[in-house]
């Protein structure tokens, strides 16, 4: 693929990533102009990663390929991205670079996360609710971290920011806590507090103080993480 995208489109800088979390890393990174994105990826495939792109405000143009013909191809064919069949011969791959070319020649009307939306919802994968979130992108200094979820301890809202507390220390992030919520699987993530989501697998049970108030005792930590009324509810059990 890389050596017939060189021959249609010379000139180009190509970077390769060997999986979809890599992929994910160099786009943020490098932010790129156009990305060609397999939909078997391991780790984190081409659909998916697609998905994470429209949550951000400069989405690059996107190109699926795949060795598979169950997607629906029809939906492609006027679309300002494209789906590529493997084996891809170099007429076909030339049209796309053509098209793509023209995109980025003019301005467009519409942002490319908008039109890549639209795009999955004509593949019919946007319909359904999103996956929960599995891998978050966090600052640290001047350093930018890709955290897989399950590293997460808990989360708390800090102005505009939301603090995300690790085993190794903190980051942030700049997803305010309302929104991460709808992101997360809430069978695995408690929201105690309306400042306060955190990872049920690392509460290790709960204590009283002497005002009546229920506090959240982790594994591992000294810190406790006091559960408001409306949240006392999820304890009763334990």
């Amino acid at each position: 693929m890389a050596t017939q995208l060189a021959a249609a489109w010379p000139g180009l800088r190509i970077t390769r990533a060997a999986n979809g979390i890599q992929a994910l890393q160099l786009i943020d990174e490098l932010a790129p102009d156009v990305v060609f994105l397999d939909i078997q990826m391991p780790g984190l495939n081409g659909i998916d990663l697609a998905a994470r792109l429209c949550e951000g405000a400069n989405a690059p143009r996107v190109v699926f390929t795949t060795a598979y013909e169950h997607y629906t191809l029809q939906a492609f064919e006027h679309a300002a991205f494209d789906y590529l069949l493997k084996p891809i011969g170099l007429e076909r791959l030339s049209r796309t670079v053509a098209r793509l070319k023209e995109t980025l020649a003019r301005p467009v009307s519409s942002p490319p996360a908008d039109a890549l939306a639209a795009l999955l919802r004509q593949l019919g994968v946007a319909a359904p609710a999103p996956s929960p979130l599995q891998w978050i992108r966090a600052a640290k200094g001047q350093e930018t971290r890709l955290i897989a979820i399950d590293e997460v301890i808990y989360f708390q809202s800090n102005d505009k920011y939301t603090s995300v507390f690790l085993p190794d220390g903190e980051c942030l992030i700049r997803t305010p806590l309302a929104k991460l919520k709808e992101q997360l699987d809430a069978q695995q993530f408690w929201q105690i507090h309306r400042g306060v989501i955190v990872a049920a697998k690392h509460i290790a049970g709960t204590r009283t103080d002497f005002r009546g108030r229920l506090h959240v005792r982790l594994k591992g930590r000294d810190e406790q993480l006091v559960v408001s009324r409306n949240y006392v509810d999820l304890f009763r059990q334990m």
